[in-house]
C-alpha cells in the first residue's frame, strides 16, 4: 500500500531550530514518512532512534549534486544508516542543462552514480522543477535525460506542481514514465493566473487522478511539499495530509 511522506523543505525553518523535535511533530500528525533535505549535522544512528520513536520512515533524501559527485560513498553509507532507500538529486546547475549534450552529459553521470547506488542497495533518482522542459533540437531537457538515463539506475521523482508550472500536464508524464515513478511529489496550485502552492486539494491540480495513477503503476511513496504558506507550518502540512489520505 502507498504512503504518505513529507518533504522537509517544507519545514525547514522549524527544523533548523529543533531537527529532531520538528521530526517528532510529523509523526504525531500522522505522516508515515520524511524525505530529507539535509540532515543537519545530525549523527545517523540518533536520527534512525529518533524516526523510530517518531514513527516515521526515511522515504528519500535529496542530496546535492556536488555531494554526489565528491563524497558518494560517505552520502551511500549515512543513507544506509537511517535505513533510506532512495537518494534523490534535486536539479543541477546551468552548465549540466543548457543543451541537449549538456543533459546527455548529465544523464551519462547519473547513471554511474545510479550504478553505485543500487550496488549498495539504493535506488537514485531525479527530482524536476519547470527548467527541464525547457527544450533543445526540439525535445524538453527532461526527456532528453530520461531517454539516456536507464530506468533502473535512475528513477523520476516527478514534481507535479513544477511540471504544471512549466504549462504541462503532470498525468502525461506519468503515463509516460509510469515504469520509473515509484516517489511522486505532490504539490498544489492556486490558480492558472495565481501559481502559488496551496495546500493538497485547496488548488487546480487533480489529484484524485494523478493518485489514481499512482496506484495503477505502484507508486510507493506520495511526498507532500509546501512552499507557500498562509497558515501555521504544521497546520498547513496536516490539512494537505488529510485530503490525501482521503483520495488514496
Amino acid at each position: 500500500m502507498s504512503k504518505v511522506g513529507l518533504q522537509l523543505y517544507s519545514i525547514r525553518e522549524l527544523a533548523q531550530k529543533d531537527f529532531f523535535g520538528t521530526l517528532e511533530q510529523v509523526g504525531k500528525i500522522g505522516y508515515d514518512g520524511v524525505e530529507f533535505a539535509g540532515f543537519y549535522n545530525a549523527n545517523a544512528k540518533e536520527l534512525k532512534k529518533v524516526l523510530d520513536k517518531s514513527g516515521l520512515e526515511a522515504c528519500g533524501s535529496h542530496t546535492d549534486i556536488k555531494l554526489l559527485t565528491e563524497q558518494l560513498e560517505d552520502v551511500i553509507k549515512y543513507n544506509i544508516e537511517i535505513n533510506n532507500s532512495y537518494i534523490i538529486c534535486p536539479g543541477v546547475p546551468e552548465n549540466m542543462r543548457n543543451s541537449a549534450d549538456a543533459w546527455k552529459k548529465t544523464a551519462e553521470l547519473f547513471n554511474k552514480i545510479g550504478l553505485k547506488c543500487k550496488e549498495n542497495g539504493i535506488q537514485f533518482g531525479y527530482h524536476n522543477h519547470w527548467i527541464e522542459f525547457q527544450k533543445f533540437d526540439g525535445e524538453y531537457g527532461y526527456d532528453i535525460l530520461a531517454q539516456h538515463t536507464q530506468p533502473d539506475l535512475v528513477c523520476l521523482e516527478i514534481d507535479t506542481y513544477w511540471v504544471e508550472y512549466a504549462g504541462l500536464k503532470a498525468v502525461n508524464f506519468i503515463n509516460k514514465y509510469s515504469n520509473r515513478i515509484p516517489l511522486l511529489h505532490i504539490k498544489d496550485m492556486l490558480s492558472v493566473d495565481d501559481k502559488k502552492c496551496t495546500e493538497i486539494g485547496k488548488g487546480i491540480i487533480d489529484f484524485k487522478e494523478i493518485i489514481g495513477l499512482g496506484k495503477k503503476y505502484g507508486t510507493k511513496w506520495y511526498i507532500v511539499e509546501q512552499e507557500n504558506f498562509d497558515i501555521p507550518y504544521m497546520q498547513s502540512i496536516e490539512e494537505s495530509l488529510k485530503y490525501l489520505k482521503s483520495i488514496i
